[in-house]
């Protein structure tokens, strides 16, 4: 599995379309929001800039590359060759995805440290912890099963657009207008509960169990995400 994810790594800085979507995009965005951390909160939160930092690079970075590395991975028989090997599906897929995900991680610690460095630090670190790795984790599925319905990396360009610009919109929504109207369904749909425990997290004001609820809905995606990755995911290309 690590040397999957090593040899993953470099094939992440080799590839400039790789870099730009998992890095550079998303960095550029989210420096940009706390740049302008004064400006956005007039019509939001704190809480909610860190959110959209949280699915800028969840999205533009993990999710999208999630999808670019699998459909490539697939269309070079690369997965194909893997599944030859030792290494297990699990083994196979964590290996392939684990840099990736540890590069969001380490881009949203560091870019909300400078959040909260200029503009004020979270109420509940521990509750702004969960609410980023749940919603990787969310991002992470609903990547392998986008990446089932991709055929190559220029394909990934075209299918990530619904799932990467909708959460955007849906905790920019969320963020801006919050959950005293439309709460149900603003909580259901992918991203507004995770928007929402992360303004919680950051904002304060709301008692950790009640913040706590809002992981279901996240957890409920990634469980739906996975059913759909096992019917959808290939290891070869359609013949």
């Amino acid at each position: 599995m690590f040397a999957i994810a090593l040899s993953e790594l470099i094939q992440i800085f080799r590839n400039r379309l790789v870099l730009v979507t998992s890095l550079v995009m998303p960095v550029g965005v989210s420096v940009f929001f706390v740049h302008r951390h004064d400006a956005f909160t007039a019509v939001g939160s704190l809480g909610y800039i860190a959110a959209i930092i949280v699915f800028t690079v969840a999205a533009f970075g993990l999710y999208a590359t999630t999808v670019t590395t699998l459909a490539s991975r697939r269309q070079n028989l690369f997965l194909k060759r893997l599944r030859s090997t030792a290494a297990g599906d699990t083994g196979i897929l964590t290996g392939l995805l684990l840099p990736a995900t540890l590069l969001a991680l380490l881009q949203v610690a560091a870019i909300l440290t400078a959040l909260a460095v200029v503009a004020g630090e979270p109420a509940n670190i521990l509750l702004l912890a969960a609410a980023v790795l749940t919603t990787m984790a969310m991002m992470i599925g609903l990547g392998l099963a986008t990446a089932g319905l991709t055929n190559s990396p220029e394909h990934a360009q075209v299918t990530t657009l619904p799932v990467t610009l909708g959460v955007i919109f849906i905790a920019t929504w969320v963020g801006i207008t919050g959950t005293d109207h439309l709460t149900l369904l603003k909580r259901l749909l992918p991203g507004g509960a995770a928007t929402e425990l992360t303004m919680n997290a950051w904002n304060g004001g709301v008692a950790v169990a009640d913040s706590l609820l809002l992981l279901a809905p996240t957890l409920s995606w990634v469980v739906i995400a996975v059913a759909l990755a096992t019917r959808l995911f290939r290891w070869e290309p359609r013949r």
